[in-house]
Parts: C-alpha cells; structure tokens; sequence
C-alpha cells in the first residue's frame, strides 16, 4: 500500500463573494520555434512524442524575463491594479539560491509591501503557486498576482532536451473575478525516479521506464481527481499536465474525460515541454478561448498532483502564444549556449552591482525626470537639463513604454562590446536604436536601447515600439536586467 496525502480545500470548495477568484489571465511564448524534423535530421530520432514543434527562448530571455511577459499582460487586462500577494513559480528559476520576486515584483510595479512566495521544484509548482493565492485572500487593498514560468533543459538526446519548451503564464486573483475555481484537491504517493535534476546540473532526467512512468503519471492525476465532485460530462476542456504528446491522452481513462476534453487544452504539440507553467498555460489559454467549465491537473515528479475544477465566464485576457520563426538545430544550440565559451574573463564597461542597483528605477521602471523650469523630460534624469541647460531637481515623471525609432543601427560579429560578446555568440548580429520614448503627457525623452523581437535591419526610422524586460549582460554571477525595445504589439 503507497501512502497517500488528500486535501480537498473546503475554502474554495464553493463559490463565495469573500473568496478570491480568476478576474484576468495572461499567456506568453517565444517567439522562435525549433520542429521535431530538425532533432530527427541531428540525431536521426525525435524521443518527444507528437510534439511537432516547440518554442526556443531568445538568447536574452529567460524564467524571469518571460514571467515578466506574462505577468504585464494579466496586469493591464486587469486594469493595472495593486497588487498585495505575489507568487512565482518555475523549475528553472534564473538562480538557484536568490529569491527572484524582488526584481521580478520591480519590473512589474508590485508594491514592496506586497507579500512574495516562490515556488519550484517541481512541476506542478504552477498549480501549487495558484492555489496558494486563492487561499491566502481576499485583500483589502489589492489583489493576488500568480505568475508561472518555465524554460527546462535535459541532456542532448533524451526524452526530456527533446521535448523541453519554454512559456509563461499569469493569474489576477480577486473576490470579483469572474472564473471561480469551486473545487480543489491534492494528491501525493511515492514514485521516485520518474523525472527529477540533481543538486547543481541543469538537465533534468528520468529512468525511462515507460510503464512505470505511466503508471505513477495517471494514478497520481487520478488520485487528485477522484476527490472532485462533478459531472465529466459537464467539462468543456480538461487542462493535463503535459510532459510530452502522449501522457495526457494516456490518462484520460484514469481522468475519468475524453482524448477530445484533452486535446482541447493541451499546448504541448506546439510549445513542448513548459514544466510548472504547463497546466497554467493551458489553462489561460482554456479561459481566453471562453470555456465555461475546465478541470485543470498537474502532477510532479515525486509524485503529487493538483486538480482544480473552474467555472468561469467572460475572463478578461491578453495571450501571446503564436511564434513562427523557425530555427535550424545549429541555431537552437546557439540560443541555449551549447556552442559558446561563456563570458570574457576581463574587458567590458564594468558597472558594479550597488551601481546597477542605483538606476533600476531607469531600467526597470522608466523613471524620468521632468523639468520644473521649462517642462522638458530628462531620461536619466540626470544632470543638465537637456531643455533648458540649468542643473535643476526633476519632478518625477513614468514614461510609458511606447516610443518611435529615431536612429538604428546593426552591430555585426566582434562589434559588440565585451560585456555583450556572450548574448552575440548566441543571438548573432543584434540592433541598436535611440528611441524617443513617450512620456505621460504627450512629450517624449531619447535613450538608447538594444533591440530585441526583430530581426536585425527590420527596423526602421520612424517604427512604433515598446519596451519589455530582457537580460542585459552577466558579470560576477549576477545577471543585470534592463529594458530593450521590440515593434509595438497590441495587449
């Protein structure tokens, strides 16, 4: 007999109007996309089961970069609210040991007073993660904000490289959400060995014992979804853990729904692999398309499992999932670092951390200075100002994000300074623009800015843009994140 641990939560059991629910989601992939053809043509086989294609994260992104991505875009489905409870979850967190919801929070504007939680671990941390929020609120003074992002890699012909993908999803919990997750349970039973990493590797494995594998994937799925009162025939899509093509449909009987519920919300042929954001991925695209009824399950090595039955209506959303740049296998090493020899030793515009840390309200917040004397806007607001030439105190003024191209230009192979040799032996040539960014009022302020989401010499003299959040450079071990400029898409 395994032993087991069941938690069905009576808080959100049913709905109540002090109970925080689902008010928006949001849902973000790379751009890039790598297809399975490619792995067969390099290795002569593909060991991910019906993934087609999967997305491949640009040499700049990362965990957190994405989780940015998504988090930005359930925030300004919301409305921009404040937000007072702050969860992230990924398997792949940038660093092992640093809590990354501070410089995460920063970039998306969550109060400092805000209360943080990291989950990882496992892949079913994404569901941990939103559970832990629905059980945490409701908040006087805000709302809960939920955020999973996950990028794994295995080792160079295994199951687990070949099927890893990368992708980010992102809850805004509050008591008037419209979808309502009425009932939760937990399951947990002993499976060791079926997916795991070891202390200080990057490549997760598994035993690869195909029927054990099964079997601890759809008892423990089964085991959380039995505790659930419903009718399956009432399910319009059932959102299952995907590690592969195969496992999810596998389960269905187990589940207790139909290979059709699954297929309706499985992301995995597209997307791959995407570890603890793939439940929450399916299930806000599941919500944006405007299902009503959605069972949601996600299992972690160990093993346990989470389900969760959601009724919703009318969610509020911004989904960017779509990716259609393809890459060869030689190129997808490249974006991984497989094919670079890492940072230069020595050389490079030294910026120290205490430093980096005095302009994150630039880099992370678009902080500018306004000046008082003929109203000219100052990024950084710094110095002279660049209106007027007298040295003044700038009044505090947030630039938007959105600016237009007024000068650009390639940086081609050895171009690059030291510090960005790396993201070029990566990425390859990459483009720098002056952008005037728009300001709260109508003015703008130049800065200069990488380019990133456009292949270099697509951009143009007068191109609308917007700013996000990418990896800049990495020196002593910690990487330095900043804003870069993309063409403009709309939210």
């Amino acid at each position: 007999m395994t032993n087991s641990n069941i938690n069905t939560n009576p808080s959100i059991d049913s709905h109540t109007d002090s109970n925080p629910n689902i008010a928006a989601v949001g849902a973000y992939a790379p751009r890039f996309r790598i297809t399975a053809d490619e792995f067969r043509d390099a290795w002569g086989q593909f060991h991910a089961a019906r993934v087609n294609e999967k997305a491949v994260p640009e040499a700049d992104e990362d965990a957190l970069t994405m989780a940015y991505e998504a988090g930005k875009r359930t925030l300004s489905a919301a409305g921009n609210p404040d937000v007072s409870f702050f969860a992230f979850a990924s398997t792949t967190p940038p660093m092992a040991e640093e809590d990354p919801t501070p410089r995460l929070g920063g970039m998306l504007g969550v109060p400092e007073t805000a209360a943080r939680h990291v989950f990882t671990g496992s892949t079913r941390a994404g569901t941990r993660a939103l559970v832990a929020g629905l059980s945490a609120g409701p908040w006087e003074d805000g709302v809960g904000l939920v955020v999973a992002a996950d990028c794994p890699r295995g080792k160079p012909d295994s199951a687990e490289e070949h099927g890893a993908g990368a992708g980010a999803a992102a809850f805004v919990l509050d008591a008037n959400g419209s979808a309502n997750v009425v009932q939760q349970a937990e399951y947990g039973s002993e499976f060791p060995g079926t997916r795991f990493r070891r202390t200080g590797e990057e490549a997760i494995e598994g035993l690869g014992v195909t029927g054990y594998d099964r079997r601890a994937f759809s008892e423990t799925l089964a085991g959380a979804v039995e505790r659930l009162n419903f009718d399956v025939a009432d399910v319009d899509v059932a959102c299952v853990q995907a590690p592969d093509g195969k496992f999810p449909y596998r389960a269905a009987g187990a589940l207790g729904v139909g290979t059709e519920e699954i297929q309706t919300g499985v992301l995995v042929h597209e997307l791959g692999d995407t570890g603890a954001a793939s439940v929450p991925l399916s299930l806000a695209k599941a919500l944006s398309d405007g299902h009503e009824r959605i069972l949601a399950a996600s299992f972690g090595s160990g093993a346990g499992a989470d389900a969760l039955l959601v009724e919703a209506r009318d969610v509020p959303a911004s989904i960017a999932l779509d990716g259609d740049d393809r890459v060869s296998y030689a190129e997808y090493l490249r974006k991984r670092g497989d094919l670079t020899s890492g940072p230069p030793s020595g050389g490079g515009a030294y910026v120290s951390v205490p430093s980096w840390r005095r302009t994150l309200d630039q880099r992370h917040r678009l902080l500018a200075g306004k000046c008082p004397d003929c109203d000219a806007l100052n990024f950084p607001p710094e110095g002279a100002c660049s209106g007027c030439k007298t040295l003044v105190e700038y009044d505090d003024a947030r630039l938007t994000g959105a600016g237009t191209v007024e000068a650009v230009t390639t940086i081609s192979q050895g171009g690059a300074p030291p510090e960005f040799a790396e993201q070029q032996a990566k990425s390859g040539d990459f483009d720098v623009a002056i952008v005037a960014l728009d300001g709260p009022d109508g003015d703008t302020a130049s800065a200069p800015a990488q380019v990133t989401g456009a292949d270099p010499g697509t951009l143009e003299i007068g191109d609308s843009v917007e700013t996000t959040m990418r990896r800049i450079y990495t020196q002593e071990g910690v990487t330095r994140y900043g804003f870069k400029i993309r063409p403009r898409t709309e939210f």
